[in-house]
């Protein structure tokens, strides 16, 4: 029997559950409306002196997607999919602004970003971290790692940040980050020493971020400034890791120098810590030995082929294909595994590379780097302004937003000079700096994955979050001019 509903009980919730909608999707559409608004007003209001119409449009494209990500009015993902759609419309269409002619198949350099080496490069990233986390190898070696660390708290510190370090140049850092703040329970919810705590917790959060500058599928960024630079600077996966692993090396081991002292105190014996863990809930035993050894096995040889490219001329995004395959066709990775990767953040990032399309393919690149070259100022302290602003951005908005919208304009500086490596001077350290940001808890998934565990407060962030990104983009530029002067 059903039961019975006064209609004035329907009646009032059916108000309770519109209101709702109606105030959370009025604040969106007023948010949206406002950033349209505004991207109108900078593209099209003052007069800029020789922009082409092509440009003035993929300015308002560019300004209006920044404005969208920066305040929030609709998920991430989203955005990068309006502006591939605005550009198709308003730049890609026969007849349209970008390509008057009856060019049918103009619109297709707008997607083709979809199938780039960038893109598949990246998808085999997340293919091997997703085997990992099914079979509770990544939870198994750090549980080993942590284990063999002792009861000294520096060396326990020293272990829990190195092994964040290393599984962040590889796997998701979001994902690390959980994984071991998951497996430091026992040690942060001991009584008596909640600055080891905080300092053990905060070491794991930035070790994460700074890990994922070491290598192209650390970090959405670095992707997008390979992606961008492929055809004035082509980076290969090992030349990625000379510049960007020695500055994060810096900084970690500085970090640790920094929060080692308030750890000196701590009791981290190590306990029994929750490893329970493959990804489909059950434990890591319900996985058959054999596909951990697989998982091993392929993870070792694809990083070797990714590291020897240079010798059996394989590209990087072919190597991808290989983890993608086996894990496929032995079961390691099945459809519900395929169906729960992150593909806002692939679509984030075709987004971002379609973005840089537009901003070169309309001239407007160009503009703003010839506007920037009248300034008079050196290539040098051009660049530190450039990844300055990437971290100021950065902190505030998603690190893969500030490198969608910046990037491609410092790239366009940097090759004035009409030489690619100058655009790589100011590509590379761009990204280095965007996943340098971690002043705030929001500033990072990491970031949010440690305030989240009620340990941290959010001023604890910002003194070793301001001094790693000053550090940051003085040090990531230097080097990156350095390496390419010594590289020729």
């Amino acid at each position: 029997m059903r039961p019975i509903v006064s209609r004035a009980d329907t009646r009032a919730e059916y108000k309770r559950i519109l209101g709702h909608l109606e105030f959370h999707s009025g604040r969106a559409l007023i948010k949206f409306l406002l950033c349209l608004m505004g991207a109108a007003g900078v593209s099209f209001m003052p007069p800029y002196e020789g922009l082409a119409p092509a440009a003035q449009w993929s300015l308002a494209i560019v300004s209006f997607c920044g404005l969208l990500w920066m305040t929030e009015a609709i998920p991430a993902f989203a955005v990068a999919l309006l502006g591939i759609g605005l550009q198709i419309l308003i730049l890609g269409a026969p007849g349209g602004v970008l390509y008057p002619e009856e060019a049918v198949d103009a619109w297709e350099a707008f997607v083709r970003p979809w199938a780039s080496s960038s893109m598949w490069l990246f998808f085999g990233g997340f293919v091997l971290a997703k085997a990992a986390a099914r079979t509770g190898l990544d939870r198994q070696i750090a549980v080993r790692l942590l284990s063999v660390a002792g009861d000294r708290p520096e060396r326990v510190l020293l272990t829990a940040m190195a092994t964040t370090f290393f599984f962040s140049m590889f796997l998701s850092n979001t994902a690390t980050a959980a994984m071991m703040i998951a497996i430091l329970g026992p040690m942060v919810a001991k009584e008596g020493t909640p600055a080891a705590a905080r300092a053990l917790i905060l070491g794991v959060a930035f070790s994460a971020n700074l890990g994922g500058t070491g290598t192209i599928i650390g970090t959405p960024p670095n992707a997008i400034a390979a992606g961008l630079l492929t055809s004035v600077y082509p980076i290969d996966f090992l030349r990625w890791m000379l510049f960007g692993l020695p500055p994060a090396l810096v900084m970690v081991c500085g970090l640790w120098f920094f929060l080692a002292k308030r750890v000196r105190s701590a009791d981290f014996s190590l306990g029994s810590p929750p490893v329970e863990s493959a990804a489909d809930g059950g434990s890591d035993d319900d996985v058959p030995r054999w596909q951990r050894w697989l998982v091993l096995a392929v993870f070792a040889l694809t990083i070797s082929l990714w590291l020897t490219g240079s010798v059996h001329a394989l590209p990087t995004a072919v190597v991808s294909f290989v983890p993608i395959v086996v894990f496929s066709i032995t079961g390691v990775i099945r459809a519900v595994e395929i169906r729960s990767l992150d593909w806002d953040i692939l679509i984030l990032l075709a987004g971002g590379l379609s973005l840089g399309v537009g901003v070169k393919e309309s001239g407007l690149a160009e503009w703003l780097a010839s506007g920037i070259g009248t300034l008079a100022i050196p290539s040098w302290a051009m660049a530190l302004f450039f990844c300055f602003l990437t971290l100021i951005f950065s902190n505030f908005m998603s690190n893969t937003a500030a490198a969608n919208i910046l990037i491609p304009i410092g790239i366009a500086t940097g090759l004035a000079s009409g030489v690619g490596k100058d655009a790589a001077a100011f590509a590379i350290p761009m990204a280095l700096s965007a996943s340098a940001a971690m002043c705030l808890p929001i500033s990072t998934p990491p970031n949010a994955i440690a305030y989240a565990s009620g340990k941290l407060r959010s001023q604890d962030f910002l003194l070793p979050g301001l001094v790693i990104g000053l550090l940051a983009f003085p040090l990531s530029s230097l080097w990156t001019r350095l390496l390419l002067q010594w590289m020729g």
